[in-house]
C-alpha cells in the first residue's frame, strides 16, 4: 500500500483525503483507549493517522473502517445504510469491504462507498 496514492484522493460527498500518516507513537481514541487509527474531520477534509507495524490486511481493515466511519459521521445526511452504525458495524463492514473488494486502495474505496450508498457530489 502507497500511502501517497491516497493523499488528495477525492471521495464521495466531496470529502478528500488529505493525509495518510503512519505513525510508530502509541495511538489513542477519544475515550483513552488504545487504537489502530485515528481521523481528523476538518469540515470535508480528513487526516488519517494509523499506527505502523500493522499487517498488509490489518492496514487495509483499518482504512476501510476510518474512511467509512468518518464520512457517516461528517455527513449532514449519511446513507440509511450507515446511519445507525457503531464501532462494531464499522468494523465488521471493513472486515466484509476487504473480502468483497481486495486490499484497500483508492478504487476500492470508492467501489465500498458506493456500495453503502454515497454519491457523488
Amino acid at each position: 500500500m502507497e500511502p501517497n496514492s491516497f493523499q488528495g484522493l477525492r471521495l464521495r460527498g466531496g470529502f478528500i483525503i488529505v493525509g495518510l500518516e503512519f505513525v510508530v507513537e502509541p495511538l489513542v481514541d477519544a475515550m483513552g483507549r488504545p487504537a489502530l487509527a485515528k481521523t481528523q474531520i476538518v469540515g470535508r477534509e480528513l487526516h488519517l493517522t494509523v499506527l505502523s507495524g500493522l499487517s498488509d490486511e490489518e492496514k487495509s481493515v483499518t482504512l476501510y473502517h476510518e474512511v467509512l466511519e468518518a464520512m457517516t459521521v461528517a455527513s449532514s445526511n449519511a446513507p440509511e445504510p450507515v446511519q445507525d452504525f457503531n464501532e462494531g458495524d464499522f468494523e465488521r463492514a471493513a472486515y466484509e469491504a476487504h473480502e468483497r473488494f481486495g486490499p484497500v486502495s483508492p478504487k476500492t474505496i470508492d467501489r465500498m462507498l458506493q456500495f453503502y450508498g454515497f454519491r457523488e457530489e
